[in-house]
């Protein structure tokens, strides 16, 4: 038998480039509905199986992250957490780099970082609390309307300004002196998230707490009880209410 010409062997493997192809668009499209139920463990075996098939794609590594980043709530062991906080911060990272300009790849590495503090010593919490700034900023930069960069510099404002004193200290420490962080900018930087996005629940919750580290607990409360009543769209909403809810038992 004559062997195959290039042309041909071209022909043959184009469909199945395309099958491959069509393969991964129907992972990510499971792992969506997946996520749309709050069911992060489908949808992250949907997206590493779609990864497998379609490596360096941005968009699939970003999800990767964020299911990732997603799960870290689900636990409460800092042991278990950090391994599944330093994925999502390494697929964010891989997704960042393939697209420096998009904000939703940049926001998220600094959102890796800050999951990366909840299981970390005081120091690294500190440490890496200046690349949570750099990376939200940056995104912003890119998207000055991004909502989520908003909120993430506002809670970054609110924590900083309510350090106690070892985290004072490691931050003096570290930074060479406190960077500037305000409870009042904290305040005006997650109300810019609400009017940006009004209908998400953890923009409120955290309006909130920034109320609350800026003395104003009558608006702080009015935040919380319209975060507690708000229906959950998505799966960290259902911990966030919680967090209101607490929040509203400690104030009455």
């Amino acid at each position: 038998m004559r062997p195959l010409g290039w042309l041909a062997l071209a022909l043959l493997a184009a469909p199945l480039a395309g099958r491959a192809a069509d393969s991964a668009d129907a992972l990510v499209q499971r792992a969506l509905a997946a996520e749309d139920r709050f069911d992060s463990k489908t949808a992250l075996a949907c997206l590493l199986k779609a990864d497998a098939i379609r490596p360096s794609d941005p968009f699939i590594l970003q999800k990767i992250s964020e299911q990732y980043s997603d799960s870290v709530e689900d636990l409460s062991d800092p042991a278990a957490q950090r391994p599944l906080a330093e994925k999502a911060l390494a697929y964010a990272q891989r997704a960042a780099a393939l697209q420096p300009n998009n904000a939703v790849n940049v926001l998220s590495v600094a959102i890796s970082y800050g999951k990366l503090s909840l299981c970390s010593d005081t120091r690294t919490e500190i440490r890496d609390s200046r690349l949570v700034k750099e990376y939200a900023e940056r995104a912003l930069a890119l998207d000055p309307n991004y909502d989520w960069a908003y909120h993430v510099l506002g809670r970054w404002n609110y924590e900083l300004a309510s350090l106690g004193a070892t985290r004072r200290f490691f931050a003096k420490l570290i930074y060479g002196g406190l960077p500037p962080a305000s409870s009042t900018e904290a305040v005006r930087l997650l109300r810019r998230a609400v009017e940006l996005a009004p209908k998400t629940v953890s923009h409120h919750v955290d309006l909130g707490f920034a109320y609350l580290a800026d003395k104003q607990p009558a608006l702080a409360r009015a935040e919380f009880e319209l975060a507690a009543g708000m229906p959950p769209a998505e799966k960290y909403d259902v911990e966030e209410k919680k967090r209101a809810q607490a929040a509203l038992a400690r104030l009455r």
